[in-house]
């Protein structure tokens, strides 16, 4: 059987309570995945979070500085908001992010031409509502989960669902026969190099959607 790929990524983050235990279930199995941030949620508090996601072999990633429609920014806060989020991160780990996933998944023209990452989107489970059960948020991902998919969820404050739902969606991937790596990986294993310089925002590392 040829071995499949997915990556498991995570928004809103770093928060106190949610990301420890992500973390700890991910490396209970071995397993890798990406975090996009948002600037204002590294603080002197969280920063050891940061430092663990890196030295667990994690991707870290931006989600903007406030995590505000950037569509409705002008050109100078959304390069505010980016930059201020990637010297937040790069004084932390060393390294810039690779890979921006953009507020709502709300995008524009603009947003290409000022943004020199590549823009990644992923499949949910609308995980960020709470009235959604840990079942459903499970059902959801393993029903989507396929070769090369990148799967969005949120470690996000009072997000618990989500880590039950963790308890399950992991070890069931595994099974299944899934290596769950970095985005960085999933696109190096399918021969693929992420584009910033046109307008595309990546769904999964076979499909990209152009502006």
């Amino acid at each position: 059987m040829n071995k499949k790929y997915i990556a498991l990524t995570f928004d809103d983050g770093p928060d106190p309570e949610i990301t420890p235990q992500v973390l700890d279930i991910l490396k209970e199995h071995g397993a890798k995945g990406s975090f996009f941030l948002i600037g204002n949620n590294i603080t002197p508090e969280t920063e050891y979070l940061v430092r663990r996601e890196q030295a667990d072999g994690h991707e870290i990633n931006t989600h903007s500085l406030t995590h505000s429609d950037m569509t409705k920014l002008t050109d100078q806060q959304i390069l505010d908001e980016m930059e201020e989020t990637e010297r937040r991160i790069t004084a932390i780990i060393g390294q810039r992010p690779k890979f921006f996933r953009p507020p709502y998944i709300a995008y524009d023209e603009r947003m290409f031409r000022l943004i020199d990452l590549p823009f990644i989107c992923g499949i949910g489970c609308n995980d960020w509502d709470q009235s959604v059960s840990a079942e459903e948020r499970v059902q959801k991902v393993l029903a989507d989960a396929a070769d090369g998919v990148m799967i969005l969820l949120h470690d996000q404050q009072n997000n618990q669902k989500t880590v039950e739902a963790l308890k399950v969606i992991v070890p069931t991937l595994i099974r299944q026969g899934y290596e769950l790596v970095t985005l960085t990986e999933l696109f190096e294993v399918n021969g693929i190099a992420p584009r910033s310089d046109l307008p595309i925002i990546y769904s999964d590392v076979f499909k990209t959607d152009l502006y």
